[in-house]
C-alpha cells in the first residue's frame, strides 16, 4: 500500500499568520515524520496592525500549551473585555460591545425580551446595566471569570490586546523549539507541476528551491501563491465595506490602560485605540473617496492621547476574500486569504479558524478536492457572517448629513444581513446560526447601541407578573454593580500578576 502522507509543509511568510500556522501545525503533527519550514524575508515587513483579539484566542493559546502569564509578559499584553464605540450612532453617542451576556434566560426566554417588555412599561435602566463585563469596563476593572455557573463572575469572557510583532516572535520561539525550521530568503519565483498545476517549489533570490507537499500562503495582501501563482481570484466586498486605507501609529501611554479597545467614528471612517503595557496602538481606517491621506494623517495625530512614537504608517487594501482559500495544494491564511478591516478584531480570529479547519481536513499529498471544498465552504460562511456583522455597524449609523456615513447607511445590503435585520426589527430576535463568531448579545450591543429597535418582543415574556420581573431585573443590576466594584483595577491586576519588562527596543 502506497504511503501518501504529507512529508513536508512550507509556510510562505512569517508574521502573525505564518508563525501561528507553524506553531499550531508543529503541535498537531508532533511525533509524525513531517517537516515544517517557514520561508520569510527580513526585507519584507509585516502589517502588524492586528493587536486586538476576541476571546477564542485563549483557546488557541491553551491548545498550544502556552502559559498565559508568560505570554502576556512576552507580548506586552493587556486584557480586553470588549470594544467601546464612540459616535457610531449619532455624534457624541457611546455604547459598549462586551464579551458577556445580559443575564440568564427567564422561563426559557432570553433576558433582553424581558428588558424590552420593561422598557415598554416605562423602565429607564439600560440593557447594558445588566452586563457585568460592561460595568467592569466602565469602571476600569478586571478579574478573570470563574467556571462556577452560579456566580455572576461566570457570565463573561475576555481576550487580549498585544503587540502583534512580539506575538509573532513568541510563537516563532515555540515553533522552532518544536522542530520548525526557518529559512531566510526572498521568493522570486514559484514552480508549478506540469501535470496538475500544484505548487512544486518556491525559488529564492539565492537560487535555492524549497519544495513541499503542502504550502500555506501567509504572504499578506499580495497572496504570492494563492493569487500570484494560482490565479485564484478575489471577491471584492468594497461595495459594502468601502474603507480602503489605514494609517497606523503608536503613541506613549497616558494613564492606566483601559481593559477594552476603542473605535471612534471620524468623518470618513473610524479611529482605533488599543492600550498595551508599553505603548498605545492607534490607527485611522478610512475611505479615500471622502478624505485624502494628508488630512487623514492630521486627523489621526490630532486625536492621540499621548505623543506619537513614529510617523503614521500607511496601508492600502480592498475588502473581500479569495474565491478559494484552499486551491490545489495551497491554503491561504491571514491577509493572503482576505481582509475585512479591523473593526471587530477578527483578523487573528480568522487565521485561527483557518488553521483549525486545515487540521480538521488535513490532506495527504493528493489534496483531495473534496477536502478543499469542505474547507472553502466552512471558511466562506465564517467570512460572510463576520462581514455582515461589520456592515451592520455602518448601515445602522445615525450620522445624517455626513457624506461617507450617509453613503454606508443607504447602501444596498447582502441578502443575508437584510434578513437578519428584518427579523430583529420585527421580533427582537436574530435567527443566528450555530457557527457565528458573534452571538446574540454581540448583535444586541451593536443594534440597540445604534438605536435600532424591534417592533415587538417575545410575548412569552408576558407570563411573569410585571412587578416580579421589575424586582428581579433590579436585583440583577445591583449584583452586577456590586461585583464590578469589588473587582480590582485593570492596571492593578496587571501590576500584581503579569507586568511585563520594557522591551529592549522601547
Amino acid at each position: 500500500m502506497t504511503d501518501n502522507r504529507i512529508r513536508k509543509i512550507v509556510v510562505v511568510g512569517g508574521g502573525t499568520a505564518g508563525w501561528m500556522a507553524a506553531a499550531a501545525l508543529s503541535r498537531f503533527i508532533e511525533g509524525a515524520p513531517v517537516a515544517i519550514e517557514v520561508v520569510e524575508s527580513a526585507e519584507i515587513g509585516t502589517v502588524g496592525v492586528g493587536e486586538a483579539t476576541i476571546p477564542p484566542i485563549r483557546l488557541f493559546n491553551a491548545t498550544l500549551g502556552l502559559d498565559e502569564i508568560d505570554f502576556i509578559k512576552k507580548t506586552q499584553a493587556t486584557f480586553k473585555l470588549g470594544i467601546e464605540f464612540n459616535g457610531w450612532g449619532k455624534p457624541g453617542s457611546r455604547y459598549f460591545h462586551g464579551f458577556g451576556d445580559f443575564g440568564p434566560p427567564i422561563d426559557g426566554v432570553p433576558p433582553h425580551h424581558h428588558w424590552l417588555r420593561m422598557r415598554a412599561a416605562g423602565e429607564t435602566a439600560g440593557l447594558q446595566e445588566h452586563s457585568l463585563v460592561t460595568m467592569m469596563a466602565d469602571l476600569g476593572r478586571f478579574r478573570p471569570p470563574t467556571p462556577d455557573p452560579r456566580s455572576v463572575y461566570s457570565t463573561y469572557s475576555y481576550a487580549f490586546q498585544f503587540d502583534a510583532t512580539l506575538y509573532g516572535r513568541y510563537l516563532r520561539g515555540f515553533a522552532e523549539a518544536n522542530g520548525v525550521r526557518r529559512t531566510e530568503g526572498k521568493i522570486v519565483d514559484v514552480a508549478l507541476r506540469a501535470d496538475d498545476g500544484f505548487v512544486e517549489a518556491v525559488v529564492l533570490e539565492s537560487g535555492a528551491r524549497v519544495e513541499a507537499d503542502l504550502f500555506v500562503d501567509c504572504s499578506g495582501f499580495r497572496g504570492l501563491l494563492i493569487e500570484g501563482a494560482l490565479k485564484t481570484g478575489y471577491e471584492d466586498w468594497s461595495r459594502w465595506l468601502p474603507v480602503d486605507r489605514a494609517l497606523a501609529v503608536p503613541s506613549q501611554n497616558v494613564g492606566p490602560p483601559t481593559p477594552f479597545t476603542s473605535a471612534t467614528a471620524r468623518s470618513a471612517g473610524w479611529q482605533w485605540r488599543i492600550p498595551l503595557q508599553h505603548r498605545t496602538g492607534n490607527g485611522y481606517v478610512y475611505c479615500s473617496q471622502y478624505i485624502d491621506d494628508d488630512a487623514a494623517a492630521q486627523t489621526l495625530l490630532a486625536n492621540l492621547d499621548g505623543a506619537a512614537l513614529d510617523v503614521p504608517r500607511p496601508l492600502r487594501f480592498v475588502t473581500g476574500r479569495r474565491r478559494k482559500f484552499w486551491n490545489r495544494n495551497v491554503v491561504a491564511l491571514g491577509l493572503a486569504g482576505g481582509f475585512m478591516e479591523p473593526l471587530e478584531s477578527t483578523s487573528i480570529h480568522l487565521i485561527q479558524n483557518g488553521i483549525g479547519h486545515l487540521i480538521e481536513f488535513f490532506p495527504d499529498r493528493a489534496c483531495d478536492p473534496k477536502l478543499a471544498d469542505a474547507f472553502n465552504a466552512k471558511s466562506g460562511e465564517e467570512y460572510e457572517r463576520i462581514r455582515d456583522f461589520l456592515i451592520a455597524h455602518y448601515c445602522t449609523n445615525q450620522r445624517v448629513g455626513e457624506p461617507f456615513w450617509d453613503a454606508v447607511r443607504t447602501m444596498s445590503l447582502p441578502d443575508s444581513l437584510k434578513a437578519t435585520l428584518e427579523t430583529f426589527r420585527a421580533t427582537g430576535s436574530m435567527g443566528l446560526n450555530t457557527y457565528e463568531a458573534f452571538f446574540e448579545p454581540s448583535w444586541l450591543s451593536v443594534l440597540l447601541g445604534q438605536q435600532v429597535w424591534p417592533k415587538d418582543y417575545d410575548r412569552r415574556a408576558d407570563a411573569l407578573p410585571l412587578a416580579e420581573l421589575s424586582h428581579g431585573l433590579k436585583l440583577r443590576r445591583g449584583a452586577v454593580r456590586q461585583a464590578a466594584e469589588a473587582s480590582p483595577g485593570h492596571a492593578d491586576f496587571i501590576a500584581r500578576y503579569c507586568r511585563a519588562d520594557p522591551p529592549p527596543d522601547a
